[in-house]
């Protein structure tokens, strides 16, 4: 099968086609050909470095895949051949998105939304997941609540803005002018252009703060919450405020999850849900995908296209 390998640890150089052997599914595991693969943060920073995990002698990234169901394991009743599925196979273990193929565990896998194509069904898993379970099972937001997503526009949280609009809460965001319209198309009540505003000046009163930029974010974002409010970190541990005392904080690390992906698919297929594509290339342009990415100017999500018929 094709696959994008990361020849060394460093910058999107790295990233070259290859032919390599297909994988085959084990215990309760199914093989998933690849339609698309979405690209995240976490696929340029993990080859830049390589990142904290173990890796095997060929290392690929992504993880975020959309495909059909090729072959199932031993054990696995929830899927069979022919199924159009998506999901985050093994994160943050080596999955190989960036291939024709994808092996992973049957309930890292949940059915496709019938409403999205492939290419839009790959843009959500790891975003979608991250903000899934950053709201609703680390939060626990509810209706009437008060929800600061940061970079509202992009991966996460354009999807973010959705999902709290969905669970009944006012949404405010911080983004570039430029986004503003389409985040009130996404259900976003009040938006504050971070270029012109402090938002700490701004915003008050919030119940609940989705942290996707870290660094100094964080303590700021404090001056904004409620007492008692929850500040949601999700770039790394070490960007949790030290001194939060009268509030909830904590790092949020998203995990494979068929009922969040069975949840997202149902907001999807009710129309609350949308994923936004900022750019689609082929898979052999993975390391063009990368350079884009880094820029830090999308809006929304990149994606690949990996089988020739997609």
């Amino acid at each position: 099968m094709r696959a994008i390998v990361v020849n060394e640890w460093g910058g999107p150089e790295t990233l070259v086609e290859r032919e390599i052997e297909r994988p085959e599914p084990g215990l309760n595991e199914i093989l998933v050909r690849v339609h698309a693969a979405g690209v995240n943060p976490v696929d340029w920073k993990t080859r830049a470095s390589g990142g904290l995990i173990a890796w095997g002698e060929t290392p690929i990234v992504g993880w975020d895949v959309s495909g059909t169901v090729e072959a199932v394991g031993p054990g696995v009743t929830l899927h069979a051949p022919g199924d159009e599925v998506y999901g985050m196979p093994g994160f943050p273990r080596q999955a190989g998105g960036y291939a024709e193929y994808v092996v992973g565990a049957a309930r890292h896998f949940a059915r496709k939304p019938a409403s999205l194509d492939h290419v839009g069904a790959a843009a959500l898993p790891l975003a979608a997941l991250t903000a899934w379970q950053a709201l609703v099972d680390t939060a626990g937001v509810t209706a009437g609540q008060r929800v600061l997503v940061h970079a509202a526009a992009g991966g996460v949280g354009h999807l973010a803005v959705q999902i709290a609009k969905a669970r009944g809460a006012y949404v405010i965001g911080t983004a570039s002018g430029a986004k503003h319209d389409l985040l009130r198309e996404l259900g976003a009540d009040e938006l504050i252009d971070y270029r012109t505003a402090d938002f700490t000046e701004a915003v008050s009163d919030v119940d609940v703060v989705i942290d996707s930029l870290g660094g100094e974010n964080g303590g700021r974002s404090l001056k904004v919450l409620k007492p008692g409010g929850h500040l949601v970190t999700l770039p790394s541990p070490d960007d949790v405020p030290a001194d939060a005392e009268g509030f909830r904080t904590g790092w949020t690390l998203v995990e494979p999850d068929f009922r969040g992906l069975t949840e997202i698919a149902a907001l999807v297929e009710e129309g609350s849900l949308r994923p936004v594509i900022d750019t689609v290339l082929p898979l052999e342009q993975a390391a063009r995908a990368h350079e884009l990415g880094e820029l830090g100017r999308t809006t929304g999500k990149i994606v690949l296209t990996v089988a020739r018929t997609a």
